[in-house]
Order: structure tokens, then sequence, then C-alpha cells
């Protein structure tokens, strides 16, 4: 039998992940993912489901109503990605990662079944993550879609809710090249009567899920509309939340991105209550102010150290980008320092404009195939007024910005979810 790191590097062989070689990982339809399941005995069927999607947002609000769903007792399962350390990371319950026995016997046991499949990484993963939960016997699983929504693998289930963030441009080779098109894929998660809690709105994706919503006979909410969420006040790392229903909440996770989603959270949770979700307003408060410690999330304004003050944040698109730079145009310090480093599909060129041209830059490259080279990035980035030197890895990158660093400076590590990624995983 292999052991645990051959069992994960045979995944890896077998169905390269799409964090690692990105679009051709990526394989449309559900053909292989229904197939899977019929051999697994519809795992998915065994337990409540609530299932999220957007371009931006969508970890953070998992992570969120998982949380609170724990803290009122449910025993909860919970899939994302992509995982920043282990493997593991992507199915947990109640915030313990799936142990690494259930990993290297599912693969033993199935292998002979989905190999002839050739299935893809995330189809293979999410089986894999069903078939837990329902050996666990969650009473609710939290669901992240992988990418887009209507050809998601994740979108066999049948949830109790479905919750869509927001859009903005991410993944435009496969959803397509407007905020239209890649409402009309989110959208695809929308089933027959089944509420939907949309996030945020513009004006060209309002219509889109207003459309797909009546067409299927799904009540829709737009947290927008609902304003569950009066203000929102920096409060350490975090935030403190004046609600309309619930008075004040400390929201532990830090990043201006969380007011939005924030306002998203407490629509998904009013819909929940109204469908039987046993869940108290101490429940609501112990959630939201355990995050972290309930369900193991990582990356989201996440401190590292102070004296400098070191941050990372793994937002890796223009949306997730644009609330980091605004974040950063915040801090007070002497200099302001990033240790920044992108993967070659992604929208560089408008993610570089966006970036303040006062900072000190130290440009570096993720441990994967998808990395832009930190030289290229550099050259790049000089065109837009970015100034600094070039390293081959983020701990190189970090050490220098750390030595260049005075008591008062603020150090952001960031650019794409597996510099962040390589940041954890080196401490």
């Amino acid at each position: 039998m292999m052991t645990y790191e051959e069992t994960v590097t045979y995944l890896y062989n077998c169905a390269p992940p799409f964090q690692q070689v990105g679009g051709a990982a990526y394989k449309e339809g559900l053909s292989t993912t229904l197939a899977l399941d019929n051999h697994l005995g519809n795992p998915h069927r065994k337990y409540r489901t609530i299932h999220v999607a957007g371009t931006n947002g969508k970890g953070s609000t998992s992570h969120t109503i998982a949380a609170v769903l724990q803290a009122s007792g449910y025993k909860v399962g919970l899939y994302t990605s992509p995982h920043l350390i282990d493997f593991r990371e992507r199915m947990r319950v109640n915030g313990i990662p799936a142990p690494q026995e259930y990993i290297v016997d599912f693969v033993e046991r199935h292998k002979a079944f989905f190999e002839p499949l050739q299935p893809s990484f995330f189809e293979l993963t999410t089986a894999m993550a069903f078939n837990y939960f329902a050996e666990q016997e969650v009473d609710v699983a939290v669901i992240e879609v992988g990418l887009g929504g209507r050809l998601d693998c994740t979108n066999i289930i049948k949830p109790d809710l479905c919750v869509i963030t927001n859009i903005s441009k991410d993944h435009t080779q496969f959803l397509g090249n407007t905020l239209r098109d890649i409402a009309g894929e989110k959208a695809g998660i929308i089933k027959s009567g089944i509420p939907v809690v949309i996030g945020e709105t513009t004006p060209e994706t309002k219509p889109v899920f207003s459309a797909k919503a009546t067409e299927v006979d799904a009540p829709i909410i737009f947290a927008e509309d609902e304003m569950e969420l009066r203000d929102a006040t920096p409060c350490g790392n975090g935030f403190e939340y004046d609600t309309k229903e619930y008075g004040t909440l400390h929201g532990e996770l830090g990043g201006f991105c969380q007011e939005k989603n924030a306002n998203t959270i407490l629509a998904a949770i009013r819909q929940l209550k109204s469908m039987g979700y046993h869940i108290d307003i101490e429940s609501l408060r112990k959630g939201f102010t355990n995050i972290t410690a309930l369900t193991g999330l990582m990356g989201r304004w996440q401190k590292i150290s102070e004296h400098p003050m070191t941050v990372c944040d793994a937002g890796h698109n223009i949306g997730g980008i644009e609330y980091i730079v605004r974040q950063l145009q915040t801090q007070e310090c002497d200099t302001l320092r990033i240790v920044f480093g992108m993967v070659s599909d992604k929208d560089i060129t408008a993610v570089l404009a966006m970036m303040p041209k006062s900072a000190v830059y130290y440009f570096t490259q993720a441990s994967i195939q998808r990395a832009m080279p930190s030289a290229e990035l550099q050259e790049k980035a000089s065109t837009f007024g970015l100034i600094g030197d070039h390293y081959p890895n983020v701990k190189a990158a970090l050490e220098a910005a750390r030595a260049d660093s005075g008591a008062n400076d603020f150090i952001f590590v960031g650019g794409s979810c597996f510099i962040v990624a390589d940041l954890l995983a080196t401490l």
C-alpha cells in the first residue's frame, strides 16, 4: 500500500491539479462526476448541503457559514479549494482535515474504477470529499464551487441554499470575457425551488441572476437590498459589525472585502433560519469571532508577524486585488514593502496597473508551473512604475524585505494564493 505522500503524488501525476497546470486540468461537463458518484452510491444525498459560488469571497463566506453552523451544534463538512499547505485541507469535518489514512484507503479501494475514467484532479477530489462527508455522517456540508458553477462538478448536489458572492473577471478563458457571461456560468448553480442569495451585483449581472431564478422558479434574495449589515468598523485585525437583527458582532477576519462578505453571510443565515436551522445569536457571535479556530481558514489578511508588521492575503484577481490595494493605502507606516508574484494566466496587466507605485517591490514566483517567472514580472511591473528586485522564491523575497525594513515598515505578501501557500509552508 502507498504511503500518504506517495498517494498525493499519485493523484498529482494521475490527474494534475488546475493549480499546477492551469487550463489543461479543466474538464467541462458532469458525466465523469456522475459516474464517480454512482459508483460510490451517491454519497452527497446522505446529508444536507449549502452551495457557494462567486469570483471572490466564496472561501471566506463558506468558512464563516461553516463556523456559525459548527457553533450551533451541527456536524459540518466543508469542501474548499485550492489547499495552501496540505491536500487534506480541501475536506474538513468540524474544521479537522480528513485523515491521511482516508485518502490512502480511498485511492487504493477505487483506483481500479476511476483510472479508466481519467477524471480531472478536481472531479476525483470532489468525489473523495462527498464520500468522506457521508462516511462521517455530517449533518450538513458547505460546498464551495471550484470554477464557474454550471459545469462545475460540485453542481450535482441539491442544496438547501445557494449563495453567489459576486462576479468579477477571472478564468475568462473558460467562463467568458464579460461580467454578463461569467454571471451566466455562476448562475448555473441556481436550481428549481431552492433559494439563492446573491451577495453583490452590477447593472450587468443582476438581470442575469433574476432571469435564471425566474426561469427555474427559485426564490432570489439580493443581500444588497436586505442590508442586514448597517456598518463595519475596523477593530484590531478584524471588524465590529453593526447589524440589523443581531446588534454588534465581532468579525475575526480582516480585509476590506469582509464587509461585503458579512452582509452576504447574514442574508444567508437569515434564509437558513427560515428553513428551520437552529442558529441563535450566541452561536452566530461565536462563529464570526472564531472562524480560523473552528474551520482552519488561512490566508485572509492574515498577520504573520509584527515589527515590521507583516500580512499576507490570497486575493489574486482584479476584484480581490482592488480591495487589497485600498487597504494598503490606509496603512500607516514608514515604507510599504510588497512581496509579490502572480500566475501567468491571470490579467496581470490590469492588476499591475492598480498596485501602489510608492511601495518597494520584491518580485518572486510560487513553486508551481503556472507561476510567472519573477524576472519577467519585474520587467512588466517596471512599465507601470513599480520598482524592485526579483527573487527566485517567496522565502528569499521575504528575507530581503525583512532585512531592508525598519520596525515601522509594513510588509505585504500576496498576488496569488500560491505565493501565500509557499509563505505559510516556510513558516
